[in-house]
């Protein structure tokens, strides 16, 4: 008990300078989240602050971090002008729309995590992982191009553009530069300061957060308590048509979630040589979720970035996601006054660094030497997540990486054929046998010229799904039809077992002979407890 004490308490200092760092860090990054999303910045930093603390308290991945993020908020900018657009000028009706969406999204979420859906990411190939990210720093980057638009939407010109860019390009040397001095430094608040010290002192003629939010109808950034919002029952009407409206929207913004979080997750794992409970963790994000909602955040998930810094600083345990969670909530009640005279330039220059580190530059280097079909998906992937979203890019490079494999593997069913001494024609297939085989699984066989005794041997095939059996089921008929003996030989138990229910003439064709060495490999009798003899009907 001692040394298990003194371990903890030994990690605790880590984790609590390493959540101080990532602490910093998260305010520039939830206030400009928050600009993409086109919601007030104190919304990301409440979402921020309740996201993080509640993933990191009951969450599945200790060590990960969880916020308002960039993928999420992309979604969200429609959702809000549209719901804008519902209600009267200056009643941010989109606001409130948002709420009711974030909550959905995490009863959503929750479902996923009670039905243990959670498992299913590592369906996900390495091409479509890296046009996600890929199409993620795209779409960050586009977004923050709106930022060099004046309040009318012109495009800024002269000395206007000059500044803006300079500082752009100053904030991200810093950040480029800081980390090859000392990296016990945060670089992007580091950054920040450096550029609004320029800016104040300079009393340079630049857009801050402050009259961003005043440009556009905002009263300032005012720190608080979050509060529960009322106002969701009273001005969004809780029928079909606002389900219909709320309901894409959430279920995009619910698949977004839990696939960067589970990613994140297993790269987390990767990284501490540990294993995380996903579907703990779809629990966790969909009640943060519904919380955040409900006391005016904007929702969000786990941070790829945030959490890698947390791991490299020494943050393992939950104490580093508290710690946080909890500063970050002191930056909002005490220092939200500062943060409103940050300029525009220099969130931007945070942003586009945060789209250099997400692009997956490697995937430039790897193009002439992965298969085309790989090339085809990330580049799919990617140009998806452009045009339409992250999960519908996503579940389109699934779809499409497993038609290519079993394309691929449709292809490779054999059939050798031979003569035995006594006139049996053996037939020993190659291959696996599933529904894109199945035609070519077929054509092998000459049941009108066959000789009247045929074995089929498949120790060297694995039967994979109803189409399959079918397939053979059918085969039995034909050749039975045609008066002919047909054999089956080595098939995988679960296969017997399953044509054994189908039908109980399979007791008369099917071999129980397993001398065959190689049988005893390919069959795994642990999975089957029983004797085969009680499956039999």
């Amino acid at each position: 008990m001692t040394e298990f004490i003194r371990k903890r308490a030994a990690n605790a200092k880590n984790d609590i300078l390493s959540g101080l760092t990532v602490a910093l860090a998260l305010v520039p990054e939830a206030v400009a989240f928050a600009f993409v999303a086109g919601v007030d910045p104190l919304v990301g930093l409440y979402a921020a602050f309740m996201i993080g603390l509640i993933t990191s308290v009951f969450g599945g991945r200790p060590g990960m971090i969880s916020g308002a993020t960039g993928a999420l908020a992309v979604v969200m900018v429609a959702l809000v002008a549209k719901g804008n657009a519902m209600g009267a000028p200056g009643e941010e009706l989109g606001l409130y729309y948002l709420f009711a969406t974030v909550i959905l999204m995490g009863g959503i979420q929750m479902l996923a995590g009670v039905f243990k859906l959670g498992k299913f990411v590592r369906l996900i190939p390495h091409p479509v992982m890296m046009g996600f990210v890929n199409g993620l720093a795209i779409v960050i980057f586009l977004s923050q191009l709106g930022m060099f638009r004046d309040g009318n939407g012109d495009w800024f010109s002269g000395s206007q553009l000059w500044i803006m860019l300079g500082l752009v390009a100053l904030t991200m040397a810093i950040m480029f530069g800081l980390p090859k001095l000392t990296k016990k430094l945060p670089e992007a608040l580091i950054a920040i300061l450096v550029v609004s010290a320029i800016v104040i002192f300079g009393n340079l003629d630049v857009a801050t957060v402050g009259s961003f939010i005043r440009d556009g109808g905002g009263e300032g950034l005012k720190g608080g308590l979050p509060s529960f919002q009322f106002d969701i029952f009273n001005k969004v009407p809780f029928n079909l048509e606002t389900l219909k409206f709320i309901g894409p929207y959430a279920l995009i913004l619910a698949a977004i979630g839990l696939i960067e979080s589970l990613m994140t997750l297993n790269l987390i794992d990767e990284l501490t040589e540990t294993r995380g409970n996903s579907n703990r963790e779809c629990l966790a994000q969909g009640g943060a979720n519904i919380i955040t909602g409900l006391f005016g955040g904007m929702g969000g998930c786990a941070m790829i970035g945030q959490s890698i810094i947390n791991i490299k600083g020494g943050g393992r345990g939950r104490l580093s996601g508290i710690v946080a969670a909890l500063a970050l909530l002191g930056f909002i009640l005490f220092a939200s006054g500062l943060i409103e005279r940050v300029p525009i330039a220099a969130l931007v220059g945070v942003m586009f660094m945060v789209v250099i580190g997400t692009f997956a530059w490697s995937s430039f280097r790897i193009m002439n030497k992965i298969p085309f079909t790989d090339v085809f998906v990330l580049i799919l992937v990617s140009s998806l997540t452009v045009f339409f979203d992250l999960a519908i890019a996503v579940i389109a490079g699934v779809i499409v990486s497993a038609l290519v494999f079993s394309w691929e593997n449709a292809k490779r069913i054999r059939a050798r054929k031979r003569l035995r001494e006594d006139g049996t024609k053996v037939y020993e297939i190659w291959g696996p046998l599933f529904f894109g085989s199945i035609s070519a699984f077929n054509e092998k066989f000459d049941v009108k010229n066959d000789p009247n005794k045929v074995e089929i041997d498949f120790v060297e095939s694995r039967v994979s799904d109803h189409s399959a059996l079918e397939a053979i089921f059918n085969l039995v008929e034909k050749y039975e039809a045609a008066g002919k003996s047909i054999k089956l030989k080595h098939l995988s138990e679960d296969c017997k077992v399953l044509l054994y229910k189908a039908s109980p003439k399979f007791h008369e064709v099917i071999e129980e002979d397993i001398d065959d060495p190689r049988y005893h490999l390919a069959a795994n009798p642990e999975d089957f407890p029983k004797p085969l003899s009680e499956y039999k009907l």
